[in-house]
């Protein structure tokens, strides 16, 4: 390294990966900071640099290269530093110490005392996150989701959910050999069992009937009104297997998410384009299923649809080579519970590369939306996705002229169907679940009204307490189509 350079890397400031010392009298405060780098994204720290930025320098004599090597040594494990030395001056030269991310040997300590960076502050590691990481580190035999399945049996396992899986990974190509309907064995082949043991990434995946020692395995799905968790217009909590939980989610996501529809001429059918794509928002929740801590027994997967975003919670933190920023960049896979994401992976539901959250954003991309945003809010992570949602289908007719119609929703084939016989506000409203009133007739009644799906009984008087209202031939003909 030379001057130039050093100049450029101080230029940027102190940061996540940078930290600079005026000299070697803070030493012992310097490898406290590389071994947070070790534990994160790694980093430099510079020692004869301002916090300013401005290049002083000091005296490198060969007993302050000895007294650096001495205090190295207080990290464990051992780790190899970069050492650099950049004359700036004659007789003075900044030293630059090195360490890289990526290590198999995370969590490190300094003088047996964990710490992380956070920005552009070197802090003691929660115990938490210490702890989890000293079990990542010994995967093979301490994984929350290697460990027997205590008190549970193939009662408590849904065996046409295990078949239905292996079918998956069958027609998938990721399993030779014949299905066989021996769910027992089945749930050796794909790992989940050991010796005729149920292990707990059997209950992830499969579970039945949830003993009180598995309350994580749930999902929680919303769609709240406007752009809080005040209220909301539809709601539903679900406890499962793994799989089914997915195919859940992306159900309640069809329901509440609007789709833009266009008329082609020489097709018989709508192309219609979805509002985020199916294949990137199943990429997130497969991660949220997979990668989510399950020691945290309390917390739940969750799905949250507001008027300007939808949310995807797990709990959990980043795996400990993983950060928000490294998942727009091409990363490794690092999965937290790898005998439950194979089985995804066999199912043909994952990659193994970890290219997904790549994958997401460059569909995101194509597709004219914003990427979604990575973050961990503790003790969670949550991706983001940054769209408009609305209660209406878009539809454009050949020439480009927009033809504003309702989603064809559970809610509204509830109303339709009610409405065969002329019915009161109420009973479409009771019909539809719906328990904001105000909501249901702006968001459901008024842009059915409008789309001529429904009509009023009495037309000139819109407001009168007899007033009823019925499904047109155009609704009926949308029932039809529905197969309701």
């Amino acid at each position: 390294m030379n001057l130039s350079e050093l100049q450029s890397i101080v230029s940027a400031g102190e940061g996540p990966c940078l930290e600079l010392k005026r000299s070697t009298g803070e030493l012992r405060r310097g490898v406290q900071t590389l071994s947070a780098f070790l534990n994160d994204n790694g980093g430099r720290v510079v020692f004869g640099v301002a916090p300013n930025g401005k290049v002083v320098g000091q005296q490198l004599s060969d007993q302050t290269i000895r007294e650096i090597a001495q205090e190295l040594s207080a990290i464990d494990p051992p780790a190899k530093v970069a050492i650099d030395r950049v004359s700036v001056a004659p007789g003075r030269e900044v030293l630059v110490l090195a360490v890289e991310a990526g290590s198999d040997l995370v969590p490190f300590t300094c003088d047996g005392r964990p710490y992380e960076r956070v920005e552009s502050t070197t802090r003691r590691m929660p115990r938490e996150r210490f702890v989890a990481l000293v079990l990542e580190r010994e995967h093979p035999t301490h994984r929350w989701e290697n460990q027997v399945a205590d008190r549970t049996t193939m009662r408590d396992i849904d065996r046409r959910e295990v078949l239905r899986v292996l079918a998956m990974a069958r027609e998938a190509g990721r399993l030779d050999g014949p299905v066989g309907r021996n769910a027992e064995a089945a749930l050796e082949r794909l790992g989940v069992a050991r010796d005729g043991r149920i292990l707990r990434a059997a209950v992830v995946l499969f579970g039945k009937r949830f003993l009180p020692d598995y309350p994580q395995c749930e999902l929680r799905m919303a769609r709240f009104r406007g752009t809080d968790k005040e209220a909301f217009i539809d709601q539903n909590q679900i406890r499962g297997g793994a799989v089914h939980l997915l195919d859940e989610a992306m159900i309640f996501a069809g329901r509440h998410l609007p789709v833009a529809a266009r008329i082609v001429p020489e097709r018989v059918q709508r192309v219609e384009t979805p509002l985020i794509p199916r294949d990137a928002l199943r990429e997130i929740l497969v991660n949220a299923l997979i990668h989510r801590d399950y020691g945290i027994a309390g917390g739940a997967v969750a799905l949250a649809i507001f008027d300007d975003r939808v949310e995807v919670w797990s709990p959990g933190a980043f795996p400990s080579k993983i950060t928000a920023s490294s998942l727009s960049r091409e990363h490794g896979s690092y999965p937290r519970n790898p005998f439950i994401a194979e089985v995804f992976y066999r199912a043909g539901l994952i990659e193994k590369w970890g290219r997904g959250t790549n994958r997401v954003i460059e569909m995101c991309r194509r597709h004219g939306i914003a990427p979604p945003e990575f973050e961990e809010v503790p003790p969670s992570v949550v991706v983001r996705f940054r769209v408009k949602v609305g209660t209406t289908r878009v539809i454009l007719a050949a020439d480009g002229t927009p033809q504003v119609t309702p989603q064809v929703t559970p809610q509204v084939a509830e109303m339709l169907a009610t409405a065969r016989t002329a019915a009161t506000r109420e009973a479409l409203q009771n019909a539809a679940g719906l328990a904001d009133r105000k909501h249901f007739r702006t968001a459901y009644l008024d842009a059915l009204l409008r789309a001529g799906w429904l009509e009023r009984t009495i037309p000139d008087k819109p407001n009168s307490r007899l007033q009823r209202y019925r499904t047109t031939e155009a609704g009926l003909r949308v029932l039809a189509e529905r197969g309701s």
